[in-house]
């Protein structure tokens, strides 16, 4: 039996089970927003052109509008200053787009701090557990916050000081982007960055670092809970927007059962 045939085997009998990574797109998605001056995203939304109907008798259909980085969406290096030099989405290299994949836990110092900032020495702690981060591969990143991924106010979870989600610090985010082998770095917060990450130098860290270094960025994930920490392997297919900073994707995993 060919490899392939052996995949699509384990997957019918349940051997391979396929995990979905991604937040469903309607309007009551949560997406970003920025302070003023600075110009936001809009909503996702559907707009309809025929629905079995005088406008076409037979057939349903819609234009959708929404921005690139709506719900759980790709980051690329154009989407920043420090990477636009590089690819844009429709020029993901196909290894990134079909990687292994590594979940690192800390959705209990998450819910005990929602500005929680991972450090490097939490990786080397994670890997002196569970191996090296995998080459050409992606981390994932659980904090527990797609518990809150269906309302926008607890997802976002602003006060007068702004948003308050868990990140990584700046010296794991330069880390990250300049000595780990990764392709990526996945999160279930709305941006890879902490709410907070405004303030940190250099501002917004995993963008500015990770996107600089030619890395990429995945978003708004959910059921990270169903990974085991190893041995996944991650598809991510984003709409190949040419000249596109970034673009809502269907994120999935293919995990190893029994």
């Amino acid at each position: 039996m060919s490899l392939l045939a052996q995949l699509s085997t384990a997957i019918t009998t349940g051997t391979i089970e396929v995990v979905d990574l991604t937040a469903p797109l309607s309007a009551s998605t949560p997406v970003l927003q920025l302070p003023e001056p600075f110009a936001n995203t809009i909503p996702f939304g559907l707009e309809e052109i025929s629905r079995y109907d005088e406008r076409g008798p037979r057939w349903y259909w819609n234009n959708i509008h929404t921005g690139e980085h709506t719900g759980t969406h790709l980051d690329v290096p154009v989407h920043w200053l420090s990477g636009k030099d590089g690819h844009d989405v429709s020029e993901v290299p196909l290894r990134t787009l079909v990687a292994p994949a590594v979940v690192l836990d800390a959705s209990a110092r998450a819910a005990e701090d929602p500005d929680f900032l991972l450090s490097v020495d939490d990786i080397r702690e994670w890997e002196r557990e569970n191996g090296p981060l995998p080459d050409g591969g992606w981390l994932l990143y659980r904090t527990g916050w797609d518990a809150r991924s269906r309302e926008q106010e607890t997802f976002l979870n602003n006060d007068e000081n702004g948003p308050h989600t868990p990140g990584i610090s700046a010296d794991c985010a330069r880390w990250l982007a300049e000595e780990a082998p990764i392709t990526g770095f996945g999160v279930e917060t709305v941006g890879t960055d902490a709410g907070q990450a405004l303030a940190l130098e250099p501002a917004f860290p995993c963008h500015e670092l990770l996107l600089g270094a030619g890395k990429h960025g995945l978003t708004q994930l959910r059921n990270l809970a169903s990974l085991p920490p190893t041995g996944s392997l991650l598809v991510v297919s984003p709409l190949p927007i040419v000249g596109g900073s970034g673009s809502p994707a269907r994120v999935y995993a293919l995990v190893e059962r029994g």
